[in-house]
C-alpha cells in the first residue's frame, strides 16, 4: 500500500515523469519559494524548496502528499499548508542525497496529522 504522505496524488495534476524543478511554490497563504529539487520516488516523493528571502538561506522539504495542485502551464505547485506550518516543520539539512530514516519519520509525524 502506498503511503499517502510520500506519494504524488493524481488529482493534483501530477503526471508521471514531470520534473517540477524550478516551479514556484505557493502555500495556502502566499508564495514560499521555488522547487530546487524534486523526487518522484514511490513512497519517498518530495520537493526541496529554496525559500530565498522568505527564510533567508533556508530550504524546506515538503512531502509530495502536501501538494494540492500543480499548474504546469504557470509552472506553479500549490501546497495545502500555511507559511507558519512550513516554517515550523523540522529543519531540513541537506548532507547527502539519501534522506535519513529518522528525519523521514520526524517529518512524517509532523505533516501526517495535517493531511
Amino acid at each position: 500500500m502506498k503511503d499517502e504522505l510520500w506519494n504524488h496524488r493524481p488529482e493534483t495534476g501530477w503526471t508521471v515523469g514531470a520534473d517540477l524543478t524550478g516551479y514556484a511554490v505557493e502555500a495556502a497563504d502566499g508564495r514560499i519559494g521555488k522547487v530546487d529539487r524534486h523526487s518522484a520516488d514511490t513512497d519517498g516523493a518530495h520537493l526541496v524548496v529554496d525559500t530565498g528571502p522568505w527564510i533567508f538561506g533556508h530550504q524546506v522539504l515538503l512531502p509530495a502528499g502536501t501538494v494540492t495542485g500543480i499548474d504546469h502551464e504557470a509552472r506553479t505547485v500549490h501546497v495545502g499548508r500555511t507559511k507558519d506550518e512550513i516554517k515550523a516543520a523540522p529543519e531540513y539539512v541537506h548532507l547527502t542525497a539519501v534522506l535519513s530514516p529518522d528525519y523521514v519519520r520526524t517529518l512524517g509525524a509532523y505533516y501526517r496529522p495535517l493531511i
